[in-house]
C-alpha cells in the first residue's frame, strides 16, 4: 500500500520534478558558460537557446503546481471584508474567469503549436524545434485547470492567508 502512495505522490508531483530538472540544467549550463567564457575565452554559442527552453519549461511546468499549493498571486483583502455569501459568489465568479482565461490560453497555444509544426521552425544553432520548446504550454494549461479545481475542492489557501489565520 505504501508503494502505491509513493507512486501516486511521484505522479502528482511530476510537474515539479520536470521544472526542477529544467532549473538544474539552466543553473549548471549557465555557470559552466560563465566559466568557459571567462577562463578559456570560448563562450558556448548555443547556450542562449538552451536557456530559453529551460525557462519556458520551468514556467509552464510549475504553473499547475503553483495552483495546487496556493502560490499564485491573489489579492484577497477586499473579498475577505465582504459577508460570507458575497465571498462565495465572488469565488464562483473568480473560478469562471480563471477557467475561461486558461481555456482561452490553451486554445491559443494549440494554434501556436500548429503554426510551429507547419513551419518546421527551429532554433538557429542547435535546431531544436520550437514545437518541442513550447509544446509544454497546452499540457500546462490543462494541468492548471485540474490543479485549480483540486485546490478549490481541497480548500488550499495561499501562504499569506494561512499565516494570518494562524495568528
Amino acid at each position: 500500500m505504501k508503494k502505491n502512495n509513493n507512486i501516486l505522490s511521484i505522479l502528482a508531483n511530476i510537474d515539479v520534478f520536470v521544472a526542477g530538472i529544467a532549473l538544474a540544467i539552466l543553473i549548471i549550463l549557465t555557470f559552466l558558460g560563465v566559466i568557459w567564457r571567462r577562463a578559456f575565452g570560448a563562450p558556448f554559442t548555443w547556450l542562449e537557446e538552451i536557456q530559453l527552453a529551460c525557462m519556458v519549461w520551468i514556467v509552464f511546468a510549475s504553473a499547475g503546481a503553483a495552483f495546487r499549493y496556493g502560490n499564485h498571486v491573489a489579492i484577497e483583502m477586499i473579498v475577505d471584508l465582504m459577508p460570507k455569501k458575497v465571498q462565495k459568489m465572488f469565488t464562483v465568479f473568480i473560478s469562471i474567469v480563471v477557467v475561461a482565461v486558461i481555456f482561452y490560453l490553451f486554445i491559443q497555444s494549440i494554434g501556436f503549436i500548429q503554426l510551429f509544426i507547419k513551419s518546421g521552425r527551429s532554433t538557429p544553432m542547435l535546431e531544436i524545434p520550437y514545437t518541442l520548446i513550447y509544446g509544454i504550454a497546452p499540457v500546462s494549461f490543462i494541468l492548471m485547470i485540474l490543479n485549480y479545481f483540486y485546490a478549490l475542492v481541497k480548500g488550499v489557501k495561499s501562504e499569506a492567508k494561512e499565516a494570518v489565520e494562524s495568528e
